[in-house]
């Protein structure tokens, strides 16, 4: 029952791309480009703030970005320049992020530790933002095995499944990515060890028409916090609809601008263990 219901997960999450190649096909197979007139809301900070400790590596470089939201039809996004960025730890210590390129914050003595409280500080534009998470562990990915299944058509498909150990008598919750050169934007799945605590967990990966034999697939598995889940499976959800629909409202993650509450910005402080995989498809 509950790979099923991670199966269904991923099924949604993946509409968001299939409707947007579907979007632009649209309107690229008319002779007139039709340019709505959609209102302009207003220009919030957008704060990319994800620690992600790969296992196998220091964690000691991490990276920051600050941009700002931007009309639908700019093809730009603005990078936010000149903040002041740094993290603390629950003992005290101070890790801090400069400006390497526009937008771009960088740290370079980052020290992660699992299950560690961390308190972000940006200064930026004249508003002070502050967040504060946990760093959450991650199981490692023990092998990705390769099947052909049918669609939903009854072709043929490649289908990929990575299987990983959940931790017996605790509470966890994952956020996986896959990359690759045939896929316009990373696939985002969900999952939990609410019906699997303590088991062998497999998730499953395919692409209707575009992975072959040849492609390699980047799997990055990440650890994440309760909170956090929740929120991307409300990004997830929203976005996974049709492009037309509207969404309900603007969803909010966890940083608080301590000058002024309603001038939020967007994105969500989170610090993951991850695992990560390179798999070339046979």
């Amino acid at each position: 029952m509950n790979m099923q219901r991670m199966v269904n997960k991923n099924i949604k999450n993946k509409a968001l791309f299939v409707f947007s190649i579907l979007f632009v096909l649209l309107f690229s197979s008319c002779e007139d480009v039709v340019n709505l007139d959609l209102e302009t809301g207003e220009t919030k900070l957008v704060i990319d703030a994800e620690i992600i400790w790969l296992k196998g590596t220091s964690g000691n470089e991490q990276v920051i970005k600050i941009s700002k939201t931007a009309p639908y039809y700019d093809n730009v996004t603005p990078k936010v320049s000149g903040a002041q960025v740094r993290i603390e730890n629950s003992d005290g210590e101070v890790f801090t992020f400069n400006e390497t390129e526009p937008g771009s914050y960088v740290c370079t003595n980052f020290v992660p530790v699992v299950n560690t409280d961390y308190t972000l500080y940006v200064e930026a534009e004249g508003q002070s933002f502050t967040a504060s998470e946990r760093l959450i562990s991650s199981t490692s990915i023990e092998r990705v095995e390769q099947n052909i299944v049918p669609d939903f058509g009854g072709e043929d498909q490649i289908e990929l499944t990575f299987y990983y150990k959940d931790p017996a008598n605790e509470v966890n919750y994952y956020l996986t990515d896959y990359q690759s050169d045939f896929l316009l934007f990373p696939e985002y799945e969900l999952t939990d060890d609410e019906l699997f605590n303590g088991n062998e967990i497999s998730t499953r990966f395919s692409d209707d028409d575009d992975m072959e034999s040849g492609d390699t697939v980047v799997i990055t598995h990440r650890g994440i916090s309760k909170n956090f889940h929740n929120y991307m499976n409300l990004i997830l959800e929203v976005y996974g609809g049709s492009p037309f629909s509207i969404p309900p409202g603007n969803i909010r993650g966890n940083i608080v601008n301590t000058s002024d509450s309603n001038n939020y910005a967007f994105g969500y402080f989170r610090l993951c263990e991850a695992d990560k995989v390179s798999y070339l498809v046979k």
